[in-house]
């Protein structure tokens, strides 16, 4: 099944290597893309595996859209900030 998310804090080519690298280590996932202007990212996986997939993407900065608010938010971009960087290295 295929799942897109929304996500927030999509800034370059560096976040997309992180959620594609993190998120392809996930059982069941077969296949990940992101698009990086619509700020959306397509994982072919399990059915049932959204709530993982969203939670992941959580953790490592990078909220579906409408889900972080306030420190939640702050965190999540200052995770994202690191994901960015890790991304560009790796």
């Amino acid at each position: 099944m295929q799942h897109i998310i929304e996500v927030e804090n999509i800034k370059c080519g560096g976040c997309a290597n992180t959620i594609v690298n993190k998120l392809s280590k996930l059982d069941g996932v077969a296949q990940v893309s992101v698009d990086i202007e619509a700020g959306r990212v397509s994982v072919d996986a399990a059915d049932d595996s959204r709530e993982q997939l969203v939670k992941t993407l959580l953790q490592i900065g990078y909220p579906e859209k409408g889900t972080a608010e306030g420190v939640k938010a702050a965190k999540a971009r200052a995770k994202s900030f690191v994901s960015c960087a890790i991304g560009k290295i790796s």
